[in-house]
């Protein structure tokens, strides 16, 4: 009876127009307010980052300041100028001290931080790390070396954000297991580094830290998604950085900014503690590894972390150790290469450091072999792209909620979010021109494009390769 009696009194109600629309319109203003309020609460939420970002880089530079008032001798021109191959010898032998070491590092990292903003924390925790290794009487392969590490892998006590809002405010319990196995090697984690939103980007840039520059040029990105990493290394306030590499995250920075860096093969490393917007890939396998200045430094990470803390702290890695044996035996190898894919049109500059470099390999006295990469178009198609994205890019979506969307990454977030009809249709229109379309937008800014695609590293990087593991001269 309650109901009906309701019912006469609204019925007619509904037939006014003026009812009608004073319903709709406050419906619309009550839309408004609650997406106002939302935006306003993520902003609060990314000042308060911000803020926190702000205290740390204080935190830093108080300690540098304090250091070097303590101790005026210290030649940090000298420290920095070290290979971390000598550095990591130096402080073994005793000639330097693990303190002068991290604070004329801490120092420099400001330094390029105010020119490039590449650093987003101070791995607070550094401090007492030097205290413990004072006390330990064995040092480990990387004893003493200050290392950086990428916004998404956990250090114990701090935010891994992956450049989105909803993981702001989530403080890490523990390190990541690629942490622990660095600070076991006597290494000294100090500062976290910015990425692109989500890290599925070849820029660097979100909304919570803003946009990262490449300290070779301000006008220039430095690659991503590893690209605060890349910025850092290359400024000089890094020696050694672990970043992460799916579709080319750790080698586009490493290019763009004239450094080194291994995406090493899947599972070799462990990725716990490492937070990702997208899971569930099987078919392309993403991969912590170091990045550097050379390939000695390389080679050295990579012999402390493939150790038997990492196989205990992680049974899923293979307990495969770095093979000296191989990598120090000058025997001539039998080397494939390819100056052309099929799919992706090289840039000149591309293929002139694949010729340079077939040629001092033939010189220094290797076999090298032209080959053809099989069945290109469906490695790519098939197994890449639709590898990362198998569920059509959903979660990835999802991930958003509750964030807003950076400047940098809509048209490829607008592209996400496409029913999958109209991507279907897309794609045959697309198909037969896209092979050409994507080499000259990358050749613009491939870091606004919805695709992926494996680029090959620029003649700086090549000829860096090339002089560090055949020792030939390169000009």
């Amino acid at each position: 009876m309650t109901q009906e009696r309701l019912w006469q009194v609204l019925d007619p109600l509904w037939a006014d127009p003026r009812v009608l629309s004073a319903l709709f319109c406050g419906s619309a203003a009550a839309i408004v307010l609650l997406k106002w309020l939302d935006h306003r609460r993520i902003q609060q939420k990314m000042e308060e980052a911000r803020r926190t970002r702000d205290l740390a880089l204080e935190r830093m530079e108080k300690a540098a300041r304090r250091f070097k008032q303590e101790n005026p001798g210290t030649q940090a021109a000298h420290i920095l100028s070290l290979t971390m191959v000598e550095l990591a010898e130096k402080l073994k032998e005793g000639s330097l001290s693990p303190e002068s070491v991290l604070y004329s590092y801490i120092g420099k990292a400001l330094e390029v931080n105010q020119e490039v903003n590449c650093v987003i924390d101070f791995i607070h925790g550094c401090e007492d790390q030097l205290q413990k290794l004072k006390k330990q009487k064995e040092k480990g392969l990387l004893y003493g070396i200050p290392v950086s590490i990428k916004d998404h892998i956990d250090c114990k006590g701090h935010v891994s954000t992956g450049g989105l809002v909803k993981f702001l405010g989530q403080v890490k319990e523990e390190d990541s297991v690629i942490v622990q196995v660095l600070k076991s090697q006597g290494a000294i984690p100090f500062v976290k580094t910015n990425i692109p939103q989500t890290m599925i980007n070849y820029d660097c840039s979100n909304l919570i830290f803003g946009q990262t520059l490449n300290p070779l040029n301000h006008q220039k990105t430095p690659g991503g998604s590893s690209g605060g990493e890349g910025a850092l290394i290359a400024g000089g306030g890094s020696l050694l950085g672990i970043g992460s590499d799916v579709a080319g995250s750790i080698r586009l920075p490493s290019s763009f900014c004239g450094l080194c860096g291994l995406k090493p093969t899947g599972f070799r490393i462990s990725k716990l503690g490492v937070i990702s917007p997208i899971a569930g890939m099987s078919s392309v396998i993403g991969m912590l590894g170091p990045m550097a200045r050379d390939v000695d430094s390389l080679a050295l990470c990579m012999k402390a972390l493939l150790c038997e803390e990492m196989f205990r702290l992680d049974p899923t890695v293979p307990p495969i150790p770095f093979d000296e044996e191989v990598y120090t035996s000058s025997k001539p190898l039998r080397i494939g290469y390819y100056e052309e894919d099929g799919y992706f049109q090289p840039s000149p500059s591309m293929k002139r450091a694949v010729q340079q470099t077939r040629k001092l390999l033939q010189e220094a006295g290797h076999t090298i072999v032209p080959f053809a990469p099989p069945k290109i178009d469906y490695m790519v198609d098939e197994l890449f792209t639709r590898g990362i994205f198998s569920d059509g890019a959903a979660h990835l979506v999802d991930s958003f909620k509750g964030d807003i969307v950076d400047p940098n990454l809509k048209s490829q977030f607008n592209t996400y979010r496409l029913p999958a009809l109209v991507k279907r249709i897309l794609a045959i229109i697309l198909k037969p021109i896209v092979s050409m379309e994507i080499f000259h937008l990358y050749s613009r800014k491939s870091a606004r494009w919805g695709t992926f695609h494996m680029v090959g590293c620029t003649t700086q990087c090549f000829a860096a390769l090339c002089q560090e593991v055949i020792k030939v001269p390169y000009s």
